[in-house]
């Protein structure tokens, strides 16, 4: 059963996302600053299918005030394992609170959902945002290459 509530504030609405925003989210992972560099690699193929938007819990926070309701991010939640498996926020829209917006949805999802935890596989750049919207440091995920060449901080959210 897939939740469709969506929740607003302050000119954002977070919503489901629905097959047509695939090609919108694939563009902002492609396109993620956060991933320039000897990161780019990890993202240049990736895609957001319609496939993975229909079978996972996936959410877009969209700017009200745009006619064409532009997506200012996402965030994927896994449920087994739980596991916080994407989130990403428009370059140039971080620092707005969009990153808290959907990190606060996304423990909401997970409590109706009956989990008692997240796990984070983090970015390492990210690592600093995740502390700051409360995850704990739980390890270090050691690289895998050739799918992913650097070690990744494991943290976690716990789910009251």
């Amino acid at each position: 059963m897939h939740s469709s509530v969506a929740a607003a504030r302050g000119g954002i609405l977070i919503r489901r996302a629905v097959a047509r925003d695939a090609k919108r989210l694939t563009r902002l992972v492609r396109g993620s600053r956060a991933y320039e560099g000897h990161y780019a690699a990890m993202v240049a193929d990736y895609r957001v299918g319609p496939d993975y938007i229909e079978n996972h819990r996936v959410f877009v926070a969209v700017d009200t005030r745009d006619a064409t309701g532009r997506v200012l991010g996402f965030y994927s939640l896994m449920l087994v394992p739980s596991e916080l498996d994407l989130l990403f926020v428009q370059d140039g829209m971080q620092g707005n609170g969009i990153g808290r917006l959907l990190v606060e949805h996304m423990r909401s999802e997970a409590r109706a959902a009956g989990l008692d935890r997240v796990r984070v596989v983090a970015h390492p750049p990210a690592k600093g945002f995740y502390l700051s919207v409360g995850a704990l440091p739980t390890g270090t995920a050691l690289a895998n290459p050739p799918a992913v060449a650097w070690d990744r901080p494991e943290l976690e959210f716990l789910i009251p």
